[in-house]
């Protein structure tokens, strides 16, 4: 009997039969090695079947697919890792897990359903914003009644606020929208109120209660700042205006000295001028608060103070 024990321990062939077989004599053929595979060779056969298989089912769908469609995939996968970067160096914050920026972005009419949407961490958000500008509030006018704190707050945590910091973030361009609202030549104040608060809650749950803090007194301490001077009686041009009236019967003027930054995020740097007399300059986020901010630096320097807001 023949030993058809192919393969040692070590897998190393051994005692394999001679499966060559001579032809009948005068073909003229010779020997032809065409015999049935050894245990060896089955073994080899299997195993490559199997990973076949097991390769198909992964690429299967993507090499079947047509190729626009294969095409549109890959680079729609790109296209949202792009996205994701761009945005988190314009608020200035990387995420850990990219998940929670995506639902922060995601309008509940770009969601395959209404819990995969930024509408959960707009409630989050909601009161972490709420919170945040309380204590801040709190800390800042410790000489302020409960009623001039409400009322700042009610302004600094505004839809118009949020939708204002969201629109100067330049969110627009990184919602995740349905084909309805992207029909609209610009986003409704309200969806972006609804991603900057989305945004806080995101950055809370991904990097905790300090990054979300230090997000919110970056774009919300100039808020707060302009809601105080605003709504208490502390407009500074206004009171600049009545000194400047009262001393030298003139009017103040406002120069813009210098600009800076990117379209989506740009600084102003504004001086006060009485008469021939021009106050040191300020720089703001906006024209606006440029304004103030130089109102209150010609302020303190005609009352022998130090400015609040350097230029240099």
């Amino acid at each position: 009997m023949q030993d058809y024990s192919c393969w040692a321990g070590n897998g190393a062939r051994r005692n394999l039969p001679n499966r060559s077989r001579r032809l009948p004599q005068g073909s003229g053929q010779g020997t032809r090695d065409d015999a049935l595979p050894g245990i060896g060779d089955l073994t080899e056969i299997v195993f490559a079947v199997r990973f076949t298989a097991f390769a198909l089912s992964w690429i299967g769908p993507l090499v079947t697919m047509p190729q626009t469609t294969r095409s549109g995939l890959l680079h729609s996968q790109i296209s949202d890792l792009e996205r994701c970067e761009r945005c988190e160096r314009r608020i200035g914050y990387t995420f850990r897990d990219k998940a929670q920026l995506v639902s922060a972005l995601t309008h509940a009419s770009g969601a395959q359903h209404r819990l995969a949407s930024n509408e959960r961490l707009e409630f989050l958000g909601d009161a972490i914003l709420g919170a945040v500008v309380c204590e801040l509030l709190y800390g800042l006018y410790p000489d302020y009644s409960e009623g001039d704190l409400t009322k700042i707050k009610s302004v600094v945590v505004s839809r118009q606020t949020c939708a204002k910091i969201s629109e100067a973030l330049g969110m627009q361009e990184f919602l995740v929208l349905g084909k309805g609202m992207t029909t609209h030549p610009t986003v409704p104040p309200s969806v972006l109120a609804d991603v900057f608060e989305s945004l806080v809650a995101a950055i809370y749950l991904d990097g905790g209660d300090a990054a979300a803090r230090e997000f919110l007194h970056r774009f919300i301490g100039p808020e707060i700042e302009l809601a105080g001077a605003g709504e208490l009686g502390g407009n500074y041009k206004s009171l600049l205006q009545q000194l400047a009236q009262r001393e030298t019967g003139s009017t103040p003027t406002y120069q813009l000295l210098d600009e800076k930054g990117p379209d989506h995020s740009k600084c102003f740097k504004v001086s006060a001028q009485v008469g021939k007399m021009r106050y040191q300059p300020a720089w703001g986020r906006n024209k606006k608060e440029a304004e103030q901010r130089a109102a209150r630096n010609a302020l303190a320097e005609l009352n022998h103070e130090p400015v609040p807001f350097p230029s240099a």
